[in-house]
């Protein structure tokens, strides 16, 4: 036992906490303990008064609908992705700054549900993981490739949109808005906190992108932070590699018809290019 929380203390805070989250929501609902619909988010129920002496007050869905999962072999792959793209975040453009990851992620989070408010959204994991998919493919190293299938290599760069693709030709235009959502708080992540121009000195919103001293604590990063690197610095390492297949997550969810489902391919591991 001691060995196996020895090795989860080795996975960085950010990515542990998210890949933990998902499973802690993912499988009782897996295992009919929890009801999904105890954990899609719906304003009403978070926000609205549904009586007049008492508000509804379920705040946990604000939580728990950005980390439930498909299930079967479908999850597992959900799972290998979120670990692989923060982990690559956290060990690249982000090393030493998990705090900084953690304090963007809230607002990237906070974007999501405003962005698919339109599109009726309940479920965030995947516009969440586009999200990452986009920023982590942004600033993977200057001529990074991914494989599909082991038959097609096209540059990391492309994968968000190639994700949004199959998701429309898989899921119909409702989960590939979703998708969509999910790559434009991406873009807006990457161009507003590490600017657009390789060799730039970062965003507008590079100077608010910091986080607090109480955060820094927490993740155990305390003390003076490392200045950010440029985005030619965190080019230097990331990326994403591993794509999971999809199908719809009405399926899973019953209700779900609103939410976010969404569908695609096993894309398999990526290489850098000139790599044997």
């Amino acid at each position: 036992m001691d060995g196996l929380v020895a090795e989860l203390r080795k996975i960085p805070p950010v990515t542990r906490f998210l890949c933990a989250s998902s499973l802690a929501v993912t499988i009782p609902v897996l295992m009919n303990i929890v009801s999904p619909y105890k954990v899609l988010y719906t304003y009403k129920y978070v926000f609205q008064q549904l009586q007049p002496d008492k508000k509804s007050w379920q705040v946990w869905r604000l939580y728990s609908s950005f980390f439930l999962g498909t299930s079967g072999i479908n999850y597992i792959f959900d799972l290998v992705m979120l670990y692989r793209t923060t982990d690559q975040l956290e060990s690249g453009p982000y090393s030493r700054r998990s705090a900084d990851l953690a304090y963007q992620l809230l607002f990237a989070c906070g974007s999501i549900i405003v962005a698919t408010t339109p599109l009726n959204g309940m479920l965030f994991f995947h516009p969440l993981l586009v999200s990452l998919i986009y920023i982590s493919s942004s600033l993977a190293p200057v001529g990074a490739q991914t494989s599909i299938l082991g038959l097609i290599t096209l540059p990391v760069k492309y994968l968000p949109y190639t994700v949004i693709g199959m998701d429309l030709l898989m899921g119909g235009p409702g989960h590939a808005a979703q998708a969509v959502a999910g790559a434009v708080v991406g873009h807006a992540w990457w161009l507003g906190v590490w600017g657009s121009q390789l060799g730039g000195g970062g965003g507008v919103l590079q100077a608010y992108a910091s986080a607090p001293a109480w955060l820094r604590n927490l993740v155990g990063e305390g003390g003076t932070p490392p200045p950010p690197p440029s985005q030619a610095q965190a080019n230097s390492g990331g990326g994403v590699h591993v794509v999971r297949p999809r199908r719809t997550l009405a399926t899973d969810t019953g209700a779900a018809g609103g939410s976010s489902g969404s569908t695609g391919y096993n894309w398999g591991s990526g290489r850098t290019l000139g790599s044997s």
